[in-house]
């Protein structure tokens, strides 16, 4: 089975983990993912952030390593039908990318589309933004996300920190930690098998 495309969206500050992981490990098993963020190009840095839980009563923020996009936006949108699936990744780049109508589109298309749509932590922001995305479904993401996936019609699941949930044809987890189950789960919905000799 040829390797699937699929199409990242982020902005400055999306968590780290949640890009680097989830790319490499697409792609180590022949997948081709393309990272894209509104307004940059192909070559361009976007600057990650690392959130972590320590202690206190809300995630801790540090700066992570910087990102080279491997795809111009512009272009992405232009190729929207070429792509197996959106993958919307979490941190702080969420919650102002949903606000781009352009990115909305995007997300509209694989909805309207019945592509596989990846969202994990804060992604889930981006789904909100687009009206009857969530609506009558299952999903799960950073406790804080909980009211607004409610108020869209949604499900809030509240996995624990290293699971990840499947409602038809879309994942989601909670943050970084889930990451080994978040693309398990992303694998089987692309059609993707994995054998040990």
């Amino acid at each position: 089975m040829p390797g699937k495309k699929i199409l990242m969206l982020t902005g400055d500050f999306t968590e780290e983990y949640e890009i680097f992981v989830f790319e490499q490990a697409m792609e180590a098993v022949g997948h081709t993912v393309h990272v894209v963020c509104p307004d940059k190009k192909a070559g361009d840095i976007l600057r990650t952030s690392l959130h972590d839980f320590e202690g206190d009563q809300t995630y801790t923020e540090k700066l992570g390593h910087n990102v080279t996009l491997n795809k111009t936006f512009s272009e992405a949108e232009k190729q929207l039908d070429s792509y197996d699936a959106v993958y919307c990744a979490g941190g702080r780049g969420p919650e102002y990318i949903r606000t781009d109508k352009r990115v909305q589109a995007i997300v509209r298309h694989f909805h309207e589309a019945r592509k596989p749509i990846f969202t994990i932590c804060h992604g889930v922001q981006i789904l909100i933004a687009v009206d009857g995305v969530v609506r009558g479904k299952k999903v799960a993401g950073l406790g804080a996300c909980e009211p607004e996936v409610t108020l869209a019609g949604g499900t809030f699941i509240d996995l624990s920190p290293t699971d990840a949930y499947v409602d038809g044809t879309m994942v989601s987890a909670k943050g970084w930690t889930a990451l080994a189950a978040f693309m398990r789960e992303c694998l089987k919905v692309l059609g993707t098998e994995i054998r040990h000799a």
